[in-house]
């Protein structure tokens, strides 16, 4: 598996040094003769959102469950806090907060009420647990409705409805396992505002997606999955260098612009610099550090720009790059 941050840290500096939360190491599992996840290990610090990117089947749901202790492994070892989780080990699981794909709600009961019968299985009762019930409700957005029952709430509510459930018991780590499927965009952006909030107030969070946009939008770090296996593991930037790490620029401008590209070309980051029409074509290195630089440049060749068009490489093209085959297509 090509590591591109072989330390398992979040990036940046003192990543090192956050604790870690979680630890997966060699998790196996095998369906007759499929073998559905081959030896999967990653890290999960404090504060960091980290995401399982692939397509369905490629082995998220299987990992996940294993590491929550519903689903037992053939091989490999589970750590959350230093303790080990297992399929037998019930307190040790009490630092997870699970948000199964599918919805865990009982329709006839409003919000409130399904939050305070999660509640009582999670242990918690009395004061303690109505403080915790309306602290959840304003986490997800729901303190308004929280007395409808849940079979009137749209899809995207729901959805928000089950992260709470898995909340209420304030765990160490929260796993989400494509909590956005089949919610409308207003609901599924709300969505990953909540889930933003909560990796920004230092909980440890595995979040398992096929939406690149998602696991580019939350997470600090990411796992390409395909076939049971990670293929690379890395921020997005990190990921991206796989592949070249180069963004394309187009400048439409006017003027002298085979100046213009000759003095693009001598400002350092700029790989290959030509005359389209009516515009100049660039490919770069880190297109949004080099802008500034390279418009100056541009414009003491005596070029005036009308207009700059941005294409970074995205983790679509890390994946088609990994697995040769379209992540998109992949998900159908």
């Amino acid at each position: 598996m090509p590591s591109v941050n072989p330390t398992g840290g979040p990036g940046g500096p003192g990543a090192t040094e956050r604790r870690v939360v979680l630890e997966a190491s060699g998790l196996r599992k095998r369906y007759g003769q499929l073998e559905a996840v081959k030896g999967i290990s990653f890290r999960i610090h404090e504060g960091e959102t980290y995401g399982l990117l692939g397509p369905n089947g490629a082995g998220k749901t299987t990992t996940i469950s294993m590491i929550c202790g519903l689903l037992a492994r053939d091989a490999g070892e589970v750590h959350l806090d230093g303790n080990p989780i297992d399929v037998g080990r019930v307190a040790a699981k009490a630092g997870i907060g699970y948000v199964p794909q599918e919805l865990a709600l009982y329709p006839d009961l409003t919000a409130r009420e399904n939050l305070a019968f999660f509640g009582g299985l999670y242990g918690l009762g009395g004061s303690a647990l109505r403080s915790r019930i309306d602290d959840v409700l304003g986490v997800i957005g729901l303190a308004d409705r929280s007395r409808e029952r849940v079979d009137r709430f749209s899809g995207g509510m729901q959805r928000r409805l089950n992260i709470g459930i898995g909340l209420l018991h304030q765990p160490r780590l929260l796993l989400l396992d494509e909590p956005t499927v089949g919610v409308d965009p207003h609901s599924r952006n709300s969505i990953l505002e909540s889930i933003a909030e909560l990796g920004r107030s230092g909980m440890a969070i595995l979040y398992t997606t096929h939406y690149m946009e998602e696991a580019e939008r939350l997470c600090d770090r990411i796992a390409i999955i395909d076939a049971g296996e990670i293929q690379a593991e890395g921020t997005r930037r990190e990921l991206i260098g796989l592949i070249g790490g180069r963004d394309t620029i187009r400048l439409a401008a006017s003027g002298d612009l085979s100046k213009a590209a000759e003095a693009a070309s001598g400002v350092e980051g700029v790989v290959q610099a030509g005359v389209g029409e009516d515009a100049l074509e660039l490919v770069v290195r880190d297109a949004r550090g080099l802008l500034p630089r390279l418009l100056a440049a541009v414009d003491a060749a005596g070029a005036n720009v009308r207009g700059v068009e941005v294409v970074e490489p995205d983790l679509e093209a890390v994946f088609l790059h990994l697995t040769g085959r379209a992540l998109r297509d992949s998900a159908d």
